[in-house]
């Protein structure tokens, strides 16, 4: 509990737990779209060596280099569109 009732209430164990299973879910899911987008862009299907050649392995770099790039800044522009919202949800009432 906080000191008189103020700042921000500590989550409990379930909260904790709740949110490490869905950042885990979502860790897997982002995984689960890169290996998928970049093998099908990046392999073809008929797999004539064992290894992956130097195309391929190129090919890979920059697909997930990429994947990341844009996962960055599509976090990026969700959470400034958050805070506009938040912001305007709490200074709706002033004027200009």
């Amino acid at each position: 509990m906080s000191f008189l009732g103020f700042g921000k209430p500590q989550p409990t164990l379930a909260e904790k737990m709740t949110a490490a299973e869905q950042e885990l879910e979502m860790i897997t899911d982002m995984f689960n779209r890169l290996t998928r987008s970049c093998h099908n862009k990046c392999i073809p299907t008929d797999y004539k060596e064992a290894d992956l050649n130097k195309g391929e392995s190129v090919c890979l770099d920059r697909c997930v280099s990429k994947f990341f790039d844009v996962n960055i800044k599509v976090s990026e522009a969700m959470q400034s569109q958050s805070q506009a919202m938040r912001g305007a949800q709490g200074g709706g009432g002033l004027g200009a």
